[in-house]
């Protein structure tokens, strides 16, 4: 049996916890349920995934998700309580702010929300947002590399690429060097690789 229950897709931000699990090496069983499905939201009210079920207890959220997982397991992550940690999650906490609320929110414009509730015209600022947005981030980054924080690697590098992929694919032009460098960096990993095929 395995140790861990990760419910949602390649596709969505399920992604984000697939990855890590690798990088970890973990056991896990994926379950392609979908969003707002019975099986979801008997886990999430909110019918969102990914959702984690470890030892019974059912956590949603990819970025809890994944700081669970690195905390847990001693990698990944910097230490609780160091300022290489405050770092840590003041940059996942950027990227969140200004790279995947906007991808949501233009997401949730296109497909999620029910269609008389839809502005698509909004999607045209959020692309000026998200332009603006990735020269922050990309200064934010460590100028040594190769990650976003300097030689280690932790989920924030995951949680980045993640959102540059998200981006490309719905269409928002990344064109800061920095960031597409390090893209291309993350998604040569073996264990990107290897979350890329669990939806194979």
């Amino acid at each position: 049996m395995s140790d861990y229950k990760v419910f949602g897709g390649i596709r969505s931000r399920a992604m984000r916890v697939i990855w890590i699990m690798e990088e970890l090496g973990l056991d896990y069983e994926l379950i392609a349920a979908a969003p707002r499905s019975p099986e979801v939201r008997a886990l999430n009210p909110t019918g969102k995934v990914p959702v984690l079920v470890d030892d019974g207890t059912a956590i949603p959220d990819s970025v809890a998700i994944m700081t669970y997982l690195a905390d847990k397991h001693g990698a990944m992550t910097h230490a609780p309580g160091t300022l290489n940690r405050a770092r840590q999650d003041a940059f996942t906490q950027l990227v969140v702010d200004e790279i995947d609320a906007i991808l949501w929110t233009a997401a949730r414009h296109s497909f999620i929300l029910p269609e008389d509730q839809r502005v698509p015209a909004v999607k045209e600022s959020l692309r000026w947002e998200f332009a603006v947005n990735q020269e922050t981030v990309a200064g934010r980054m460590d100028a040594d590399g190769p990650f976003v924080l300097g030689e280690q690697i932790t989920l924030a590098d995951i949680l980045l690429s993640h959102c540059i992929g998200w981006a490309r694919n719905a269409k928002f032009e990344v064109t800061n060097a920095r960031l597409l460098d390090h893209d291309a960096m993350m998604k040569a990993r073996p264990a990107f690789k290897a979350a890329v095929a669990k939806g194979s």
